[in-house]
Order: structure tokens, then C-alpha cells, then sequence
């Protein structure tokens, strides 16, 4: 699994949240998701690539077109492993636990 840094940096930006969000309904091709924006192919193409990077989304080739995938398991988890860090709450149930030990 990719360092948290880099998937909360991906999830930072309102461009990349809104690709993901976008993905969650459906596969999309890149031309698609460059449709969906004001911004040139070129730059939509960078907030792809670190989504990329981030494991977030993954491309496969069709012909000519560049499909994009959401790995929402993998955004689950991520976000999952952070919560369980820093919330009280679970700082709470794992104290709980340990004294029950």
C-alpha cells in the first residue's frame, strides 16, 4: 500500500476528488473525464497521473482509448487505517482493550 502522504496530497486537490467521484459510478474513458472540465487535456491528464501514482485509479488500453478505474477498496482502507489512528474513539476502544487484557 502507497505512504498515506501521498494519497491524502492526491485527495487534497477538488479536481482529483471530483474524478474520483465521477469514477465511482463509472468506468470512464480519459476523454470523458477531460469533457468534464474547463482545464486542457494536459493538465487533466497530471491529476490522472497522480491519482495513478497514488493507487487510487488505475488505466487500461482499448484500441485507442485510455479507460480510468476507481480502487475505492484501496481509498477505503487508507482512510480506514487513518481514522483508527488519530480518533479518539478508537484511541479509546483500543486503551479499553488492552486493560481487559
Amino acid at each position: 500500500m502507497k505512504d498515506s502522504t501521498i494519497i491524502f496530497r492526491a485527495l487534497a486537490d477538488p479536481t482529483r476528488r471530483q474524478i474520483l467521484k465521477a469514477l465511482k459510478e463509472n468506468d470512464l474513458r480519459a476523454g470523458e473525464i477531460v469533457d468534464m472540465f474547463t482545464m486542457s487535456a494536459p493538465s487533466v491528464s497530471r491529476h490522472l497521473s497522480i491519482l495513478k501514482a497514488a493507487e487510487l485509479v488505475s488505466e487500461r488500453r482499448e484500441g485507442n482509448s485510455i479507460i480510468y478505474h476507481l480502487h475505492a477498496e484501496h481509498l477505503a482502507v487508507c482512510l480506514s487505517e487513518f481514522i483508527s489512528t488519530v480518533c479518539p474513539i478508537e484511541i479509546i476502544e483500543r486503551q479499553r482493550k488492552r486493560k481487559q487484557r
